[in-house]
């Protein structure tokens, strides 16, 4: 790589499966900004604290597999991880389907896999910046966050690395406000960061016990825990429970129905138990959406509040 710091560490990595980089880890990519992570043709850029130290780490497609390169402290164990990123504890083919739209789906993306980071709290950072607004409030107020208190990933990328939870604890809720976070999430941000040690042993355990586990810190419900638990955990069966949008458009796929609730959007899951957040992701991968009628929830500026 003329002109750039060379890796810290470099590997050729071969998986004994597909895996498309940009499907599998884009629910880790929060807007088109996002500067931990950057994707391109063929691969991607990502930015992580692991126990070692802060990494960038790179992986791109090759001739005989995946090129990864690694810089920082924590290259050795960001490369090591890599298999695990791309979803190498997951199990696709246990999700049977029927013939039909949905299978013929899974089989147009045979790239998607549920790829794992086991960090708890940068998922927990963007989740809580999206509790209850519109992905654009999320966005700005994860955006504003890593760049006032995160640091500069290593390597040549120019990304940034999330806040280490410490800053975030050590922070007056009112210092969150002026980046987008109103007095609730920012409280909840702050505690989750003064706990996230705690809330970090949720990695090791089974996939509803660490679902519990999260939802014990108050502040942290469904919504928030199931989206923790596909991005640090590969959990593909954590559907996110009051979310605005994923029940009529899972209504809308599964049986024709416009608008859904929570109750009939499981209900409709149900076949695919285990799977239900890999059949969720499909339908919305695939373009599906429910028809548009009625008021749209508006953005709001919360530092002008």
């Amino acid at each position: 790589m003329n002109g750039q710091p060379a890796p810290d560490v470099e590997r050729l990595l071969q998986l004994e499966f597909e895996v498309d980089p940009v499907l599998t880890l884009g629910e880790l990519r929060h807007g088109p900004r996002d500067p931990s992570i950057r994707f391109e043709a063929g691969g991607l850029w990502r930015a992580s604290r692991e126990v070692d130290g802060p990494a960038t780490i790179r992986i791109a497609v090759a001739s005989g597999g995946w090129h990864v390169m690694a810089w920082g402290e924590g290259a050795s164990m960001a490369a090591d991880a890599a298999p695990r990123l791309l979803g190498a504890a997951d199990s696709p083919a246990a999700l049977v389907l029927p013939p039909g739209p949905l299978r013929d789906l899974a089989r147009r993306l045979t790239g998607l896999r549920f790829g794992r980071t086991d960090a708890v709290w940068p998922a927990l950072l963007a989740a809580i910046c999206g509790q209850k607004v519109t992905a654009t409030e999320a966005h700005r107020a994860y955006y504003g966050i890593i760049g006032r208190y995160g640091e500069p990933a290593p390597g040549p990328a120019g990304l940034r690395l999330p806040p280490r939870p410490e800053v975030i604890a050590a922070l007056p809720y009112f210092e969150l406000h002026p980046l987008g976070l109103e007095q609730r999430r920012a409280v909840v941000l702050i505690r989750a960061a003064e706990r996230a040690g705690w809330l970090q042993q949720a990695a090791s355990m089974t996939a509803s016990a660490a679902l519990e586990h999260l939802q014990v810190l108050r502040g942290i419900g469904a919504w928030t825990a199931a989206e923790v638990a596909r991005a640090a955990f590969g959990d593909p069966d954590a559907v996110s429970l009051g979310d605005y949008h994923l029940p009529h458009t899972v209504c809308w796929a599964l049986a024709g129905e416009p608008r859904g609730s929570d109750a009939r959007m499981l209900e409709l899951l149900e076949p695919y138990r285990g799977q239900r957040a890999r059949v969720a992701r499909l339908i919305e991968l695939g373009g599906i959406s429910a028809p548009r009628f009625g008021p749209r929830l508006s953005p709001r500026r919360i530092d002008r509040m």
